[in-house]
């Protein structure tokens, strides 16, 4: 009778035994899979910042063209061709 409850308790403990490990590989499972997602999430959080940045330098580049040529068209406008006309002395001397 103690043998046979021995045993009982032997394959009782070693059912536990299995069921807690399996609990605690689906948990490194999910965990592994949620880092990767968290790696893949900030890979393209970095991609996104690059992008924005890349945004700004073209929208600075943008600006700055826009002033030049605005400075441009000012400049041609206001420039003109004066003529002068020279007299000398009396015409009737």
């Amino acid at each position: 009778m103690k043998t046979q409850a021995f045993r009982t308790l032997i394959v009782a403990t070693a059912a536990v035994a299995a069921l807690s490990v399996a609990a605690c590989s689906k948990k490194t499972d999910e965990a592994n899979t949620a880092a990767a997602e968290a790696n893949t999430a900030a890979a393209a959080a970095d991609s996104a910042q690059n992008a924005a940045a890349t945004a700004a330098n073209a929208a600075a580049d943008a600006s700055a063209a826009a002033g030049n040529a605005a400075v441009e068209a000012g400049n041609a406008v206001t420039s003109t061709t004066t003529t002068t006309t020279e007299t000398t002395g009396n015409a009737a001397h």
